[in-house]
């Protein structure tokens, strides 16, 4: 009978910036003996945020890690980038994660970015903890951040700490004390499990035991939230906070099993050498493994060294087991999502840039290299998508917002001594299609030979391009299939109205061919970017749009004046939701209309009114013939994305559209 690791656990620690994530962490890493003394973000000494433009804007920026031991647990600790513009990063972070930790202010409760975290969590099915931080601050609410979590995202919050009531607001009180577990748990669980249900009707006393173990249960299943509270800063609930990990969350490792692995990040280091990351998800990753690319014709890499990343430090090993998470050398050919072993690639993340820049560099630099540069950041963030202009002669990349602009333009200037500055960020629109098409590409110049077949249909809003196959093994070897999943995402950079990138499609391989002796992978990139083409053509396409969800929170009678604001800005709002002295306009409103209504409301309401912002998806364009008619793109002129066909006759080849006669 295999050997099933049962200790290993990756826990995110997420919240919006300034709950006091990173302050948090520290109280961990000093309670499990990690470190001597506890730093801090002000004084630019913490573990985790060690990189300089964290230290300079006291913010998560990147994801990083650190593994310590805790009783029979070992935590994989991953602290996540807390501001909006990092989400793609939070993000890929979240996919890993066996437990997360939101981290709130008992001050400000929820925060926009909180919405954004707690929705990811969600989709991703991550058991979830809840630990309300800041309790020593004047205006600490504990009872009222507790209400807006039951109000914003679920009635399934179980208090398991809570503020003992006296004036020390290290005195947290534990209501899971090892041996008894408090009435308000009993009744919270006699709620949501009928065997609890029975036994408490009819007056019967509730085992510790049994109470953890339905606790524990119902947790790991997503069905309850624990709640906890303390202060990162005064080193108060830490310690609960790590006994509920310790004795709720469980997982079922089995490093005894076939290797599956998922690479959750990419970094290159200062001598240009690529760093993976992968967390192993069964059987065991050794030094000197050869790893196959299912995506690369199984092309193999040989694993050089692991290391066990502590924040900028790292240690040397021979294994990964299962459920544990480490940096991998050797594999360059390895991109952030990719399934190792027998675990298939990560889908598309749902958090998009909603913005793109021009980068501006100065003329005495070849252009080559700032492409060089943004390839390799591309590399690292896939999202940020660089692309090189040809016919204007410019470098564009998709970015978050302003400040995740700041920061590449920290990063390009640290790592590879050139400064660069960026255009005014736009908006980043999308294509997709209205109805199911059929798409032809065929691809026969002398000597080469590729057919494909999609049917293409409209997918749901946010699900991204999703691909599937329905053409028999026996027609189609699985390589070239491969090969054309591979050559999708490049297939669907353009559309036809502005030439923006396609989203939101469910492709389906019908058919293909290829030619015993004349067929090359690049053949079956040609015929797959001229089938998606050729399809899309046949449809009505429809323009996208990034879109915000609002909140915004002022005094009544400015209430009308924000109303009216968000509809001329083309925003849905819905009715007002009004207290003694307040009201909150919620809705959503398109990015283009909305990005200086911060400084707007400010003026407006002498920097009193509270604004949140929360990239909700893409939706239909608002006024989509003035964006088509400013970005004047022209289909047929884009000879890279062709719908053109190129067939063989008697040596000599010609083209058209769709099949041949």
């Amino acid at each position: 009978m295999g050997n099933t690791v049962k200790m290993n656990k990756t826990i995110g620690m997420v919240a919006h910036v300034d709950a006091g994530k990173t302050t948090l962490v520290e109280q961990l890493l000093l309670h499990t003996n990690s470190i001597m003394a506890a730093g801090r973000v002000d004084s630019g000494n913490t573990v985790m945020d060690y990189h300089e433009i964290e230290k300079k804007r006291g913010i998560t920026v990147y994801s990083d890690q650190i593994t310590v031991e805790y009783n029979d647990s070992k935590f994989h600790f991953v602290d996540t980038p807390g501001h909006v513009d990092f989400s793609s990063e939070m993000e890929r972070t979240v996919r890993i994660l066996d437990c997360a930790v939101i981290i709130l202010s008992a001050v400000e409760g929820i925060e926009g970015h909180t919405h954004t975290v707690w929705q990811t969590l969600r989709k991703y099915g991550v058991p979830t903890v809840f630990f309300i931080n800041k309790m020593d601050r004047e205006g600490a609410d504990f009872n009222n951040v507790v209400k807006e979590i039951r109000k914003n995202f679920t009635e399934d919050i179980c208090v398991v700490s809570e503020p003992a009531g006296s004036n020390d607001i290290r005195d947290i009180e534990n209501l899971l004390d090892g041996e008894t577990v408090s009435e308000s748990i009993v009744e919270f669980l006699a709620d949501r499990d009928d065997e609890m249900m029975e036994k408490y009707i009819n007056g019967e006393t509730m085992e510790y035991s049994q109470s953890i173990e339905t606790l524990k249960s119902m947790f790991n299943r997503g069905d309850l939230f624990p709640c906890l509270c303390g202060s990162g800063l005064r080193n108060s609930g830490v310690d609960i906070l790590l006994s509920v990990l310790e004795d709720l969350l469980a997982t079922s490792y089995c490093s005894d099993s076939d290797f599956a692995g998922t690479v959750y990040k990419i970094r290159y280091d200062r001598t240009g050498n690529k760093e993976v990351f992968v967390k192993v998800l069964s059987g065991r990753l050794t030094v000197k493994d050869t790893i196959p690319h299912k995506n690369l014709d199984m092309l193999e890499e040989k694993v050089n060294s692991i290391r066990t990343v502590i924040g900028k430090k790292s240690v040397h090993k021979d294994v990964l087991e299962a459920g544990e998470t480490g940096m991998v050398s050797g594999l360059n050919r390895s991109y952030v999502g990719e399934g190792l072993g027998k675990e298939d690639d990560f889908g598309s993340l749902s958090l998009l840039p909603a913005l793109k820049s021009k980068v501006i560099y100065n003329d005495s630099i070849n252009h080559s290299r700032i492409v060089e540069i943004f390839n390799i950041l591309t590399e690292e963030d896939p999202l940020i998508d660089a692309v090189w202009m040809e016919e204007l002669g410019e470098l564009h990349i998709n970015v978050m917002g302003i400040i995740q602009l700041e920061v590449l333009q920290h990063a390009v200037k640290e790592r590879f001594d050139i400064d660069v500055e960026f255009g005014k960020p736009e908006v980043v629109y999308r294509e997709t299609i209205a109805e199911e098409v059929l798409g032809f590409g065929h691809f026969e110049p002398y000597k080469h030979y590729a057919e494909v077949e999609l049917r293409i249909a409209p997918g749901k809003r946010g699900e991204g391009i999703l691909f599937s196959s329905e053409c028999s093994l026996d027609t189609l070897d699985l390589k070239w299939q491969r090969n054309i999943e591979k050559n999708i995402e490049d297939g669907c950079r353009r559309g036809i109205l502005t030439g923006s990138r396609l989203t939101d499609l469910n492709i389906t391989l019908v058919n293909g061919k290829a030619h015993e002796k004349h067929t090359s992978g690049g053949d079956f990139r040609q015929a797959t970017f001229r089938a998606i083409r050729h399809g899309i053509e046949q449809s009505e396409s429809v323009l996208l749009e990034p879109y915000y969800d609002f909140t915004v929170k002022v005094s009544q009678e400015l209430a009308g004046r924000v109303m009216s604001d968000m509809m001329n800005m083309k925003g849905i709002v819905e009715p007002p939701v009004s207290d003694e002295m307040n009201s909150i306009v919620s809705g959503m409103v398109p990015v283009s209309t909305s990005m200086n209504y911060p400084a707007e409301l400010a003026s407006l309401t002498g920097g009193k009114g509270i604004l949140s912002m929360v990239f909700k998806g893409y939706d239909r364009c608002h006024n989509r013939e003035e964006v088509i008619s400013r970005y004047e793109y022209d289909k047929d002129s884009d000879l890279d994305y062709t719908s053109y066909s190129v067939y063989c006759s008697k040596g000599k080849t010609f083209m058209r559209k769709g099949r041949r006669d």
